[in-house]
C-alpha cells in the first residue's frame, strides 16, 4: 500500500468517525420526535443522508405531516442528485455496484474523493468508497447508540434533547458559511422561515425556504 493510498484512508477514518458521531444525535431527536428503535435503523440504513433525516423527524417532531416531512427531506437531498452527475464520470460504475454508489454519494464522500483528483482517478475512487462506506457504517452503529441512550433517560424532553436538531443542523451549515453572500442568504432564509411558520402547516416554513434559495441562486449567476 502506498503512502498516499494510507493518507487517504486516514482522512476517510477521520471523517467516518466525525461524522458518524452526528448520528448519536439524529438518534436521540427521532425518539424525542417519536420514532421507534427500529424506524430508527430503518432510516438511517435506507435514508442515509443526515440533513434530510434530521429534516424528517423535526418536522414530525412538531406535528407536521408525514407530505412535509418527505418534502423536506426530499428538497434536501436533491444535492445528492447532483453529487451523482459530477462523480459518475470517475467510478465508473455500473450494476449492482451502481446502486450502492448512489447511497454512499454524500457530502463527505464526494468531497474527499475530488480533493484527490490531482492523484488520478483512482486516488478519488478510493477516497470516495472508503469515506461513503466508513460513514454509513459509523452513523448507523451511532444512530442506534443515541436512540437507546435517549430511551434510557425516559423523557427525552426534560435532558433538552428536542434541541437535538436544530443544533445538529447548526452544526452541519456553520462550516459552509464560508463568505459574507452565503451568511447573508442563511439569515434571510432563517427570517423567512420563522416569518411564514404562524400561518403554515408545521414543516412547510422548512419547503418554503426553498423560494430563497432559487432567487439567491439565480441572483448570484
Amino acid at each position: 500500500m502506498s503512502e498516499h493510498s494510507k493518507a487517504i484512508r486516514h482522512i476517510s477514518l477521520s471523517v467516518s468517525v466525525t461524522v458518524g458521531l452526528y448520528g448519536v444525535a439524529f438518534g436521540a431527536a427521532a425518539i424525542t420526535a417519536g420514532f421507534s428503535i427500529p424506524q430508527i435503523m430503518l432510516l438511517s440504513l435506507f435514508t442515509f443522508s443526515g440533513a434530510s433525516q434530521f429534516a424528517a423527524v423535526g418536522v414530525i417532531g412538531a406535528a407536521g405531516s408525514p407530505f412535509a416531512a418527505i418534502a423536506s427531506a426530499g428538497l434536501l437531498g436533491t444535492r445528492n442528485t447532483l453529487y451523482g452527475v459530477q462523480m459518475a464520470p470517475h467510478l465508473g460504475v455500473t450494476g449492482w455496484r451502481r446502486a450502492v454508489a448512489a447511497h454512499v454519494t454524500i457530502d463527505e464522500s464526494v468531497n474527499v474523493g475530488i480533493a484527490q483528483k490531482r492523484h488520478g482517478v483512482a486516488a478519488i475512487r478510493e477516497g470516495f468508497w472508503w469515506t461513503g462506506l466508513g460513514v454509513y457504517v459509523f452513523w448507523n452503529l451511532c444512530s442506534v447508540v443515541g436512540a437507546v441512550g435517549a430511551k434510557s433517560l425516559g423523557d427525552p424532553a426534560a435532558w433538552g434533547l428536542d434541541a437535538a436538531v436544530p443544533a445538529a443542523f447548526l452544526g452541519l451549515l456553520w462550516p459552509r458559511l464560508v463568505d459574507p453572500f452565503h451568511r447573508v442568504i442563511a439569515v434571510i432564509a432563517m427570517a423567512f422561515s420563522l416569518g411564514v411558520t404562524p400561518f403554515v402547516p408545521a414543516g412547510v416554513g422548512i419547503i418554503a425556504t426553498g423560494i430563497v434559495a432559487v432567487i439567491a441562486g439565480w441572483r448570484e449567476r
